[in-house]
């Protein structure tokens, strides 16, 4: 197996949530390890694995047309292969299984989200067979974690501590594409944080699709506060985590926004709706005045906490009552950062047998309301940041212009700031830097490096 992979050039392209992209870095270790050389384009690879996403239909349709398109590149000159080989993985790969070698014949190679070691083992059974290769198991006894890693950035990690989600809101496609919650041992946890701390990993995001339900599986009940505990006590700088559920958030968990040192202050809390009718329709299990609860005790403890939720537009028999009370909460909490979505119908979901008799351009309508409201908030929440100094960790150059730098403050707002004369972007890249910042956009903030921290 490894002297078919040697030398071969790959390219992995994913789609999605943050477990995804974790799951590329241990596909590209594990690809690496076997000798194959990571190239920064398709149309230099020899193997291109998509990493897929399947939450809402416009990822679908993505996927399967840059899939498509590949079929007429030409391959890179000095190739070995006779063709291009095509792996599709995650959560399409989980679902779709057969289906993608029938309707995308040159597709060399399924595999599912239990299963990513697999993917060498496909690969060079398709070269060998001349013939598309699919395995997807329906769970498994062992975490991603396991496989070796080739992380996107030295100084910053994903950090896994459960796969799998029992919540099965009636939109969510996931908890039938990952599979039941499972934790990972906490002790398990804190060696991965400690070896990434030892290692020179300044920030690291601990990942599930409900952290706050960490442990009910293992120790009978919800642990996540002792996972914040433990993984500060690494020495790491800076901690983050999502994605948090609502109705787990605990008050012990809130607490630690108040006193651990590492945590930045920043939560991502998904709502979804404002509408208590929607929500139970929904399964979410919490209501609007719950989740407003959750916030003012979020800002006792830490008031200058940086707020940012997940919000559907359109969910089947959503009136315009229930929009206006997700139009009205939005605007109550304000958020730094809504991320906001047209529901989006899932084969194999309760939701998607509901029938609903609103006309798709009052859904847009609905939609292009409740964004303007979300920009004008967003440019609100970012004005007292102007004057301020803030400590940035630095990603590199913006993807507009490479003299100028681009980052995260601890708030999870992007920063951009002219490199400092002497010195690059790329050789800032993983290093602290203080910027006073002069401008506060609506989707950044920006200034000038007055102080730099290696």
């Amino acid at each position: 197996m490894a002297s078919s992979l040697q030398d071969l050039t790959f390219h992995l392209v994913t789609f999605g949530c943050q477990m995804n992209k974790h799951d590329s870095e241990r596909i590209a270790g594990m690809l690496e390890a076997l000798g194959a050389v990571p190239v920064g384009s398709i149309e230099e690879a020899d193997v291109v694995a998509f990493i897929t996403c399947c939450v809402r239909e416009a990822a679908d349709t993505r996927l399967y047309g840059q899939v498509a398109s590949l079929k007429s590149l030409p391959l890179r000159p000095g190739t070995p292969l006779a063709k291009r080989l095509v792996a599709v993985g995650g959560c399409i790969g989980q679902r779709d299984r057969e289906r993608l070698c029938q309707e995308l014949p040159h597709v060399d190679a399924v595999f599912g989200t239990h299963n990513l070691g697999s993917l060498p083992q496909l690969l060079a059974r398709a070269i060998e067979q001349g013939k598309a290769q699919v395995e997807v198991l329906e769970a498994s006894d062992s975490f991603p974690t396991e496989l070796p890693s080739d992380r996107e950035r030295a100084w910053a990690a994903w950090l896994p501590i459960t796969i799998g989600c029992d919540n099965f809101c009636s939109y969510c496609i996931v908890p039938h594409v990952r599979g039941r919650e499972k934790s990972r041992p906490l002790e398990d946890v804190v060696a991965e944080a400690q070896g990434y701390v030892d290692a020179g990993v300044r920030e690291v995001t601990l990942l599930g699709q409900n952290v706050n339900s960490y442990g009910r599986d293992l120790y009978g009940e919800p642990r996540f506060a002792e996972v914040l505990d433990a993984v500060d006590a690494t020495g790491v700088e800076r901690l983050r985590f999502a994605t948090s559920h609502p109705k787990d958030l605990t008050d012990g968990v809130i607490g630690r926004f108040g006193t651990l040192r590492s945590l930045m202050p920043a939560l991502h809390l998904p709502v979804q709706s404002g509408s208590d009718r929607i929500l139970a329709a929904m399964n979410r299990r919490y209501t609007a005045e719950h989740y407003l609860s959750l916030v003012g005790k979020l800002r006792a403890v830490r008031p200058d906490i940086a707020l940012s939720t997940d919000v559907i537009v359109g969910f089947p028999g959503e009136t315009e009552e229930d929009f206006l009370a997700t139009y009205r909460l939005i605007e109550e909490v304000g958020y730094n950062q809504v991320f906001t979505f047209i529901y989006s119908r899932r084969e194999g979901t309760p939701a998607a047998a509901l029938d609903d008799p609103t006309p798709p351009e009052v859904i847009q309508e609905r939609f292009d309301r409740l964004v303007d409201l979300v920009q004008r908030r967003s440019f609100e929440l970012n004005q007292p940041y102007l004057g301020r100094t803030l400590p940035v960790l630095v990603e590199g150059a913006s993807k507009r212009d490479g003299a100028v730098l681009a980052g995260k403050d601890p708030y999870g707002s992007t920063v951009h700031a002219p490199v400092p004369e002497g010195r690059t972007a790329e050789g800032l890249a993983g290093t602290v830097v203080d910027v006073a910042i002069d401008q506060a956009r609506t989707w950044y903030l920006a200034g000038e490096v007055t102080a730099l921290h290696g």
